[in-house]
């Protein structure tokens, strides 16, 4: 049997509603270009977005953490 040479990209499943990048750009204050970079890269999915830009974040120093 032969396998057959044209296969279809795979389609990574969207999980939550899609942003449009202004949108995204907007919540997450990012320029255009850095907004577009990183949807191109990680798809519309709200969800999946929200997420990488959650971890993405400044972790607070230990003296913030402790109150001086």
């Amino acid at each position: 049997m032969t396998e057959s040479t044209h296969q279809t990209p795979s389609r990574k499943v969207l999980r939550g509603r899609p942003y449009s990048i202004a949108e995204f750009a907007r919540k997450y204050r990012l320029d255009d270009k850095e907004a577009k970079r990183i949807f191109d890269k990680f798809g519309p999915s709200a969800t999946e977005l929200d997420l990488l830009m959650e971890a993405k974040r400044k972790p607070p120093s230990l003296a913030s953490a402790i109150g001086h």
